[in-house]
């Protein structure tokens, strides 16, 4: 029996031929076949893996699970909330694609299939894009490249990395949005990154109410002495630049002055960060 064998997206980390495009699927043992110990996805909620054993139970596992033989076992590289739904629904085998694989390969195929069904939580996405460029080396523009993002979606995610642990824990649970997290990233001050997180949390407040309250907040902070002159707004198109910049750089992005005279003034505040603005300067020499 043959079916074709990978989703877009994962093929693109494979060699492109009839082998692959036309592959067996084999039914194997659920009980040879291990977890994958690099899962992205850290958090599997009980109710939706318990439906899917339901669809399961009726109609089957209908997308083969990718795993690597290891000796007499199986390793998981993609499908594990298949795995883990097939279990609860009590079958015995389970469709699989065996594959030899890279560690390389292995990781990025695992990373691929959650953010393409968008199975991970933003603080998970960061963390598996981390380790992916650590263990295999990758810049920022080449992870890019292999999920099918823009360079600066994935600095803009790996910057919520730099949040402290209680506004990480609000954003991995759903209580804060992907949206929420970058808002607070561009804070410099923790406590107010965790005071305001809280807040949010509490409140309900959308992204646009976080971007107001932070907007506030930085101005209470920055306001000058009475002696001096207040900081002059910036005209719309300023401010829009500097938004601009902000989202294309992937850096907090701060921009003073009119339209005559100013300064612009790129903030980073981790390797990762400074790698990548050496990366961007670069393209531009």
């Amino acid at each position: 029996m043959k079916r074709a064998g990978l989703g877009r997206g994962l093929d693109v980390l494979l060699p492109q031929n009839d082998e692959i495009l036309q592959t067996v699927v084999r039914d194997i043992s659920i009980d040879d076949i291990d977890p994958n110990t690099e899962q992205p996805r850290k958090e599997f909620d009980r109710e939706a893996l318990e439906q899917l054993a339901e669809s399961i139970k009726a109609a089957g596992v209908l997308s083969p699970i990718l795993v690597v033989e290891n000796g007499t076992r199986f390793s998981i590289v993609a499908g594990e909330r298949r795995f883990r739904a097939s279990r609860l629904a009590g079958l015995a085998t389970v469709p699989c694609i065996v594959r030899s694989m890279t560690t390389e390969q292995q990781m990025a195929a695992a990373l691929i299939e959650n953010v393409q069904r968008q199975d991970l939580n933003p603080v998970e996405e960061a963390n598996a894009i981390r380790s992916l460029m650590k263990e295999c080396g990758y810049t920022q523009e080449q992870v890019a490249k292999k999920l099918g993002k823009s360079r600066p979606v994935i600095a803009n995610t790996l910057r919520l990395l730099n949040l402290p642990e209680e506004a990480l824990g609000l954003v991995a649970s759903g209580a804060l949005s992907a949206g929420h997290a970058r808002v607070l990233a561009g804070l410099e001050d923790t406590d107010k990154q965790v005071r305001l997180a809280r807040e949010c949390a509490t409140e309900g407040y959308s992204v646009r109410k976080l971007e107001e309250l932070a907007k506030q907040d930085t101005a209470a902070t920055e306001k000058k002495p009475v002696t001096k002159a207040p900081a002059k707004e910036l005209a719309p198109e300023l401010n829009s630049l500097q938004n601009s910049l902000r989202e294309a750089l992937g850096l907090k992005t701060t921009l003073t002055g009119n339209e005559k005279k100013g300064k612009i003034v790129l903030s980073y505040s981790s390797t990762e960060e400074l790698e990548h603005l050496y990366e961007v300067i670069g393209k531009l020499l």
